[in-house]
């Protein structure tokens, strides 16, 4: 149904209510995976998937090259279910500890589950390993003559793009087995002492969650305080930060030599199936656009609090009218789903589900994951968010973000669970635009000229920090990497390499003080997906420039945005664009969407009152 007298009302800025620094969000509820810990059927489950997934072993190992198509689009059928069901209960296990990563019998169950899984995963490896050793023409033959095979086109194309940098199976077995006491077990060192941490500041222990609220208190003494107070406890943690940062950077180097990838970013292009050559066109018009997005607006800020130089906790202060006012949950609610449904009804649909059903965890408690993320879970169950709720207005973004990438997730589910999850690029497609339509929901409410100001300046900030701040994370990953190729790297090493690229990102507006430099350790996508950042400037400009065709032509795009959504994996950013007349190969793209970026910069010097 339409937005109207028989849907929630919109909120306006003016409405929101100071809160308290305990928010009232939401906690999920995972029953809808399983009941807890101890439920029966985790072991019933996976008992089950490891016989079936035996079975499936001795029927089929070494004679793929043999079946028919409709042997093979059994056997894929069989192993696509093995995916959901092993699925189900690694995501129940990566919730719980998510929710709860201070808690040693949360991670003990975590880790218990990896190890079930990896020990089922090994015994389903020789499938895809077989896949790629089918000559190009047997493959051909077999899918032309069966049409339920047909139907894997996908993803057996990006299986096969892996072809050129496949192992051994001897070698792709050890990588997989070894992987819990590798790889994952240094992420996991990394998440549990991460939420260990505690920041003192005024006599009070506080969470990561709450310290780095405070960097964007109004209250300038206390931004300095925090930033110093977390200066402090990631200078007391440097060295077993770069250990797992030193360790995770030679462990994926060695791994991309014998794979034969050309850079340490390529693996990650490959996965996100976007070419080197339009990565690099997006990072190096992002890098070329900071003097005048990212230097520009710090320059205005620094003049619109009255500061000669910005240092590094007055990056996301509040501006000198902003009032610090809070929302409540509900009201969130309403404005996020106000803004879906003034542009679909069926998107807002689907964001009821997530509140009505519970599967949303907002509330701010100790040993929580500190970020943001929305889990896909499996296509036979649902997703679930994650967030940290504290009432702001980037609040209110955050939780229209995860919720677009929920109704991606919902409405790609039909694809199954090997076509169903999308690219990392084309991921954040519906999470910036849903971002986008509840800034625009916002900015339509509000007619006082300074909340609009603070709104339009709130936006950019956001986006900047979506475009230029991912864009130099990704720069510092490059830097690492390269430079981990020739010896191991000191925390001094890393913190040199950090300072380099925020100077050139922020800008002659900064005075960076020495113990910004430590800043680097606490960002977890450097450990967890490698180069996963410029993910997020790729899926800003696309949507910008999305949200461009759609302003322009609002008729008839919406079933065409619902059919992306809906393509999953199927479909690489060439054949999802080309429905709305854009291409990201083309040089002018990245352009085109970093234009907008400055003429929301503009508009909003336009408003700023002259200096006194």
């Amino acid at each position: 149904m339409a937005n109207g007298a028989w849907g929630p009302q919109p909120v306006r800025a003016s409405d929101a209510v100071a809160l308290a620094p305990a928010q009232e969000g939401p906690v999920w509820s995972l029953d809808d995976l399983y009941a807890g810990p101890g439920d029966p059927r985790i072991e019933a489950d996976l008992a089950s998937v490891e016989s079936d997934a035996a079975a499936l072993e001795s029927e089929f190992k070494s004679r793929l090259a043999e079946l028919d198509g409709d042997r093979l689009a059994d056997m894929i059928e069989r192993y696509e279910e093995f995916e959901d069901r092993l699925g189900r209960a690694m995501s129940y296990a990566q919730l719980l500890f998510a929710a709860q990563r201070d808690d040693a019998t949360v991670g003990r169950f975590y880790q218990g589950i990896q190890e079930r899984a990896t020990t089922i995963g090994t015994r389903l490896l020789f499938v895809t390993l077989e896949l790629n050793r089918l000559e190009d023409a047997a493959l051909t033959a077999k899918v032309a003559a069966a049409p339920r095979l047909a139907h894997f086109q996908p993803w057996l194309d990006n299986v096969r793009s892996y072809r050129p940098h496949q192992l051994s199976d001897e070698v792709e077995r050890t990588l997989h087995e070894k992987n819990v006491t590798g790889q994952s077990a240094w992420i996991r060192l990394f998440d549990e002492t991460m939420a260990a941490l505690r920041f003192p500041l005024d006599g009070k222990e506080l969470t990561s969650a709450e310290i780095f609220d405070l960097m964007s208190s109004k209250d300038r003494s206390v931004r300095e305080r925090a930033a110093g107070a977390i200066s402090g406890v990631l200078q007391q943690n440097v060295r077993l930060f770069a250990r797992v940062m030193n360790t995770l950077v030679k462990d994926k180097q060695i791994e991309d030599d014998w794979r034969r990838f050309e850079r340490p970013i390529s693996s990650r292009n490959l996965a996100n199936q976007v070419e080197d050559e339009v990565v690099d066109a997006l990072i190096a018009a992002a890098r070329d656009a900071y003097p005048r997005i990212s230097h520009r607006y710090y320059a205005l800020k620094a003049r619109w609090l009255g500061l000669d130089k910005l240092e590094f906790w007055d990056r996301n202060a509040p501006l000198p009218e902003d009032a610090d006012l809070r929302r409540p949950w509900s009201d969130a609610k309403v404005v996020v789903l106000d803004a879906y449904r003034t542009f679909s009804p069926t998107l807002a649909e689907i964001v009821d589900r997530f509140f009505a059903g519970g599967w949303i965890d907002a509330q701010l408690r100790p040993g929580k994951d500190s970020g943001a993320f929305c889990h896909p879970t499996v296509p036979s169950a649902h997703p679930y968010v994650l967030m940290n709720y504290q009432g702001r207005t980037r609040d209110v973004m955050t939780l229209a973000h995860e919720l677009g990438h929920g109704v991606h997730q919902v409405l790609a589910a039909r694809q199954g669970s090997l076509m169903a999850g999308t690219p990392l690029t084309l991921a954040e497609t519906a999470s910036v635009f849903g971002e986008q339509l509840t800034f625009q929901a916002l900015l339509a409410q509000e007619t006082d000229p300074v909340r609009r100001r603070l709104l339009l300046a709130a936006k950019i900030e956001d986006k900047i920090n979506t475009v230029v701040r991912q864009i130099a994370f990704c720069e510092f990953e490059r830097r690492v990497h390269d430079a981990r190729r020739t010896a191991e790297l000191t925390p001094d090493d890393l913190c040199r390499h950090w300072m380099e690229v925020q100077t050139e990102s922020l800008g002659p507006a900064f005075n960076f003080r020495d113990d910004y430099r430590f800043y680097w350790s606490y960002i977890p996508h450097f450990i967890h997906v490698p180069f996963y950042v410029y993910a997020y400037a790729f899926g800003d400009c696309l949507v910008s420039s999305l949200y461009a065709v759609y302003e322009e032509s609002p008729e008839g795009f919406e079933p065409r945005y619902l059919d992306l959504l809906r393509a999953g994996g199927t479909l690489r950013h060439r054949a999802l664009l080309a429905p709305f007349g854009l291409d990201a190969s083309d040089p002018g793209f990245w352009a085109k969407g970093l234009g907008l970026l400055e003429g929301l910069i503009d508009q909003l010097e336009a408003t700023l009152p002259e200096p006194s």
